[in-house]
């Protein structure tokens, strides 16, 4: 076979392979992104801006946590910041998402890796509309010791119903302890059950609530929980915690939201 005959074959199959390759390319990247739940008001979106603002602000988020809420038109749709640091988020950096926390719209915007926290907990959890996932830092010993987080004062009376701890060995084995997939996401929403609050062992908490007041609400307190009952526990003696009795009289009525979120709003918007 001449050189040029050879030349001539070998460009046939290289100009066959990249056709083919070409051919074979929107198959698989042009899955159908998901649809938009619709319109939300603004109203919503402003407090889960001031939801991120406020946890900031409070100590309970850091650069990497974040919040969500529930889409209010469709149940499987909700609505999350693109990754950035709570303190600066905007409305212009909500994004929407479905429960398998694939992006209605990216636009190469950058997504939290830990996303499918809040996918899988919807999933399971019809009667959650926010989620909080933060490293809560008073919160740490509780999940890597035997001593279980109870309730010490009134305001975190919601913890009386138990607080799990999420260990993510026995749903992933050795990981880099992320909950960076929808399996080990949906393992944490299997440990947080129907309550308000879970631990992550040496990682952090997920706190759930009827709205994102409320959870804004539960996950400030869990905080100041934490750090109320490792003084207590650092006293010495038996500490006398919150009863399940006064715990659900707690959740029948549990107090004016208003006054502590606009307070905390007011002060952490101006920054």
């Amino acid at each position: 076979m001449s050189f040029v005959r050879f030349a001539l074959i070998g460009a046939l199959f290289l100009v066959m392979d990249v056709t083919l390759g070409q051919a074979q390319v929107p198959a698989s990247v042009t899955a159908t992104a998901p649809t938009s739940g619709g319109p939300v008001d603004p109203v919503l979106i402003d407090d889960l801006v001031a939801a991120n603002r406020i946890l900031a602000d409070q100590g309970v988020l850091d650069a990497y946590g974040h919040v969500s809420i529930r889409h209010p038109a469709n149940p499987n749709r909700y609505l999350i910041s693109r990754a950035m640091s709570p303190s600066d988020v905007t409305a212009a950096d909500i994004m929407e998402f479905d429960l398998d926390s694939n992006p209605v719209d990216r636009r190469g915007r950058s997504m939290f890796l830990e996303r499918f926290i809040h996918g899988e907990i919807y999933k399971a959890r019809p009667d959650v509309m926010a989620v909080i996932h933060s490293h809560s830092p008073g919160v740490i010993p509780f999940s890597i010791s035997s001593v279980p987080m109870r309730p010490v004062f009134h305001t975190a009376s919601f913890l009386w119903v138990g607080v799990p701890v999420f260990e993510i060995r026995d749903a992933g084995g050795a990981t880099n302890m992320l909950v960076g997939n929808g399996a080990l996401a949906k393992a944490l929403a299997v440990t947080l059950g129907d309550k308000p609050v879970a631990l992550i062992r040496g990682h952090g908490n997920v706190v759930v609530g009827p709205s994102v007041k409320r959870a804004t609400i539960r996950a400030v307190y869990t905080e100041v929980n934490a750090r109320l009952q490792t003084i207590a526990l650092g006293l010495g003696g038996p500490v006398n915690y919150i009863s399940p009795e006064e715990g659900a009289l707690r959740d029948k009525a549990p107090g004016e939201e208003g006054r502590a979120w606009d307070g905390w709003k007011k002060k952490a918007m101006q920054k």
